[in-house]
């Protein structure tokens, strides 16, 4: 009887040892995202040349964590300094989310309310209001853009030779011969001008410059040291990516000179990595998660997150300097930013906690068209069945097929034991993309939209047995590298 209490108690204690951490642990497996990025990365890397792009440098966060970062093309062409994701770039008006922090965190400590008089915190405010029985122009309409303000200061800061931005001063001097555009919470107006008074606010209240105050209550605390409210001239051409223009008739960019935001940089003059703000979103994302308070409570940033402002057309939707948006019916925030020379942007997937940063030192592209292609791959990848097991490496039939003169090139890569065939270049790479599931030998064939096969997708060998070339409706691209 003794032997086997004893036996129980073993297989009890064995039990215990290897199934608690199952049973306890609220851990899900983590998706396997590497031959997502690989086709990320030939995608992006293509895309740059095909579109002409000086230098491109990108980074994904999933969850708390740098999923990937990487630089593509130059960050000068002339001195031939290769982009990273280490490159500094203008951020522009990314610049009005640390703003916006920053006015939250004072709404917190009671030294604000959102609801407060613009005029309560800068007496020198005497903007001409065209509306004056309309309503007050309030912190709140300043976050949301719905103040009814004009757009800018009263300078040509965004035109050449050399984008004279003005001080502050100047921005005060001017302010009282400008006049207000609409009725205050009545559209939609994008306003640089109604940013910059929030910056100003920031200094007014807490009692310290507005530089000042966002190095040491948010950039120091959350470890952005390559993040800064100006561009570091000392290091431009090198670290810091040099700015060029949208393209010519000629197909060339021209070099544009740095500039600094000065009086506009509490709403368009920071510079960063994109893996310091990849930085800020893992900090959105972990102070979600936990509560508390870090440099923000977690309420005021899902505060900050909601939708606060809806135009009447329902086109347009703001938080408290957030853009809130959907896309797939994932709810979505973050800004973009486009300055003299520098395009970025920052796609927070709240539900999801995937973060896409673009950076791009060149004007007249779309950085959200690449944060786009990389969250519809990431997000393709996350929806496919398990792998298939098959009986061929998939290896041998990777690589890039000339698909000229209709199309570029079609890169092939293996996808979840199928093989992912996309021509280059796309607008659209998860839409564009074709799967081939194996049938024989060297032999595939299209997977349909509805699951069902399609045509017979051929590869063939050299004398030496590697794949040269890939058939496809009775026609062939040979395979270049």
């Amino acid at each position: 009887m003794k032997r086997v209490s004893i036996s129980v108690s073993t297989f009890l204690l064995l039990f215990i040892l290897i199934f608690t951490p199952y049973l306890f642990s609220n851990d899900q497996p983590k998706s396997d995202f590497s031959e997502a990025l690989r086709l990320i990365d030939a995608w992006l890397e293509a895309q740059r040349d095909y579109d002409h792009l000086p230098g491109l440098s990108v980074a994904i966060v999933v969850d708390q964590e740098l999923l990937w970062s990487k630089g593509y093309g130059m960050a000068d062409l002339e001195k031939k300094v290769p982009a990273s994701p280490k490159t500094i770039y203008s951020i522009c008006s990314i610049s009005k989310l640390f703003t916006s922090v920053a006015i939250m965190q004072l709404r917190d400590a009671g030294k604000l309310r959102l609801d407060d008089l613009v005029s309560d915190h800068l007496p020198w405010f005497n903007i001409k209001q065209q509306y004056p029985d309309s309503g007050p122009i309030t912190i709140r309409s300043l976050l949301t853009h719905s103040s009814g303000l004009p757009r800018e200061a009263d300078y040509p800061y965004w035109t050449r030779p050399d984008f004279p931005f003005p001080s502050l001063e100047q921005v005060k001097a001017k302010l009282g011969t400008q006049k207000t555009l609409y009725p205050p919470s009545t559209y939609f107006q994008y306003s640089n001008l109604g940013m910059t008074l929030l910056g100003e606010i920031v200094a007014e209240v807490s009692g310290m410059p507005y530089h000042q105050y966002i190095q040491e209550k948010i950039l120091k605390p959350l470890g952005l040291a390559d993040t800064r409210t100006k561009l570091p001239e000392s290091l431009w051409r090198g670290k810091l990516a040099t700015g060029y223009s949208a393209l010519k008739r000629d197909g060339t960019r021209e070099m544009l000179p740095l500039f600094q935001a000065r009086g506009i940089a509490p709403a368009a003059g920071f510079s960063s990595t994109v893996e310091d703000l990849a930085r800020f979103a893992s900090w959105q994302f972990r102070l979600l998660e936990k509560g508390g308070e870090e440099v923000l409570k977690a309420s005021t940033l899902r505060e900050m997150h909601r939708v606060h402002w809806v135009d009447p057309d329902w086109e347009t939707t703001w938080g408290l300097g957030f853009e809130v948006w959907k896309a797939d019916g994932r709810m979505m925030v973050g800004h973009g930013g486009s300055c003299p020379g520098y395009r970025s942007t920052l796609n927070i997937d709240i539900p999801h906690k995937w973060a896409f940063i673009v950076m791009i030192n060149a004007q007249g592209v779309s950085p959200g068209k690449y944060a786009t292609g990389m969250r519809d791959i990431l997000k393709k990848a996350s929806n496919t069945v398990e792998e298939e097991k098959v009986a061929v490496d998939l290896e041998d039939y990777a690589g890039y097929y000339n698909e000229q003169p209709w199309w570029g090139e079609k890169v092939v890569l293996p996808w979840k034991g199928k093989l992912a065939v996309l021509s280059l270049p796309s607008e659209n790479p998860a839409k564009s993309l074709t799967l081939l599931k194996h049938i024989r030998g060297d032999t595939f064939r299209r997977l349909r939209k509805d699951k069902t096969l399609g045509e017979e997708v051929i590869f063939e060998r050299d004398e030496n047995g590697k794949v040269v070339r890939m058939w496809q409706h009775s026609n062939y691209s040979d395979k270049i590298k």
